[in-house]
């Protein structure tokens, strides 16, 4: 199966043209002949920025909760205009894609940081909510549940994801390799130096593929009339949203290093027959799994604040 990482520049809050770049990219992918594309955390409408300028914890600010109000809007709904399209494109082209989403939940009060699987065929398929945001991602994604914690088959290419340092999470990990996938795909705001370790020991520890997709963000790309970005430009922070899409084998050497600065498909070839050799010395929830001594249980019932009976 051919795969690629779509590392692509986000368009910033702006998610008609953000729709516009995934179309256009899930293209190019069937182009190029991939079967499996993936684009980065939050790629629709963006990742929340500014939460690392100075002043973004700061309680009943106005100008903060303006900020989140806006990306709140900015959000994407599951049921949306935007998904619909992305659904179709999907389906035209015939490439299983992955897509990271800011997600507006119910009532439109809380953020999700979501990683949507959708199938050519089928649509939607899973809706991964990130189990913890990471420090200051808290101030504006709610926590996710266990419900998206699922692997799905692609072609003969059994694949799982993971939200950024949720990839760091040995339970959510386990959790995954326990559904016995040859690919594991990893979603990410955009940095080389977060997916140099991480990818090639996922594809060590899993005995498997392990592919990361980041995007690109410039703060320069922050729109006019967004509430800080006057102090985000004033700030004269080098963005670190350089990337960092990257492939490796299962036997943890890269298939392709971490690419920089560069708006494009990563692109490889994968053999599930590789994935089968390998667990042949390893198999995390395998041969190594030792379930009697040791015990995982995953709930991955949907959570919601009130249950109705009528």
């Amino acid at each position: 199966m051919r795969v690629a990482a779509a590392q692509v520049r986000s368009p910033w809050m702006d998610r008609e043209a953000g729709v516009r770049k995934v179309i256009d990219f899930v293209g190019r992918a069937a182009e190029a002949g991939v079967e499996l594309v993936v684009f980065p955390e939050t790629f629709l409408p963006g990742y929340p920025i500014w939460l690392t300028q100075p002043e973004g914890a700061r309680l009943d600010d106005a100008k903060q909760e303006s900020a989140y109000a806006a990306y709140q809007e900015a959000a994407v709904e599951l049921t949306g205009p935007e998904l619909r399209l992305i659904v179709e494109c999907v389906r035209d082209q015939g490439v299983f894609t992955y897509l990271g989403i800011a997600e507006r939940g119910p009532g439109r009060g809380t953020v999700y940081c979501t990683l949507l699987a959708i199938d050519p065929v089928a649509g939607v398929c899973g809706v991964h909510r990130k189990l913890v945001p990471t420090f200051e991602e808290r101030l504006v994604w709610g926590n996710g549940d266990g419900h998206g914690l699922q692997v799905h088959q692609v072609g003969g290419v059994r694949v799982g994801g993971l939200c950024c340092w949720e990839n760091w999470m040995p339970l959510a990990r386990h959790a995954l390799y326990a559904q016995a996938p040859d690919l594991h795909v990893s979603v990410w705001p955009g940095s080389t130096r977060l997916t140099g370790d991480i990818t090639r020991f996922i594809a060590l520890e899993g005995r498997m593929y392990s592919l990361a997709a980041g995007a690109l963000i410039d703060y320069a790309d922050v729109p006019a009339g967004f509430p800080l970005r006057d102090e985000i430009l004033a700030a004269g922070q080098i963005s670190p949203y350089d990337g960092g899409s990257a492939i490796a084998g299962p036997n943890g050497r890269w298939i392709a290093e971490p690419v920089k600065d560069e708006e494009r498909l990563v692109i490889a070839d994968i053999d599930p027959t590789t994935v089968r050799g390998a667990r042949q010395n390893f198999d995390p929830t395998g041969h190594y799994g030792r379930p009697d001594v040791f015990r995982v249980t995953v709930d991955r019932k949907r959570l919601t604040s009130a249950t109705f009976l009528d």
